[in-house]
C-alpha cells in the first residue's frame, strides 16, 4: 500500500511541476499581459493544487495536513487578489504591457 501512495505522490508532484512549467513558459511566450495573467495563474493553482495532494498522503500527522491545505488557501486568495490588481493596473496603463 506505500508503494501505491508513493508512486500517487510522484505522479502528482510531477504533473504540478509539469504545470508550474507550463506557466512559466506562457509567461514568456505570450504577446499581451491579459493572456500572460492567464496562463500563468490557472497554471499555476492547478500546479499547487497537485503539489498540495501529492504531499497530503506523505505527511506524519493531520496537523501537518491542515497547513497544507491552509498554505493552499491562503494561496489561491492571493494569487486572485493580485491577478486582479495587476490587470486593473494594465486597463489603466499603469501596468506592463
Amino acid at each position: 500500500m506505500r508503494l501505491l501512495l508513493d508512486a500517487f505522490s510522484m505522479a502528482a508532484i510531477v504533473a504540478g511541476a509539469f504545470f508550474y512549467l507550463a506557466g512559466t513558459v506562457g509567461l514568456l511566450r505570450f504577446p499581451d499581459a491579459y493572456t500572460r495573467l492567464h496562463a500563468l495563474t490557472k497554471a499555476d493553482n492547478l500546479g499547487l493544487v497537485l503539489l498540495v495532494i501529492g504531499l497530503l498522503p506523505q505527511v506524519d500527522s493531520v496537523l501537518m495536513g491542515l497547513k497544507l491545505l491552509l498554505v493552499w488557501l491562503l494561496v489561491m486568495l492571493s494569487s486572485a487578489a493580485v491577478a486582479q490588481l495587476i490587470a486593473r493596473s494594465v486597463r489603466r496603463g499603469e501596468g506592463p504591457r
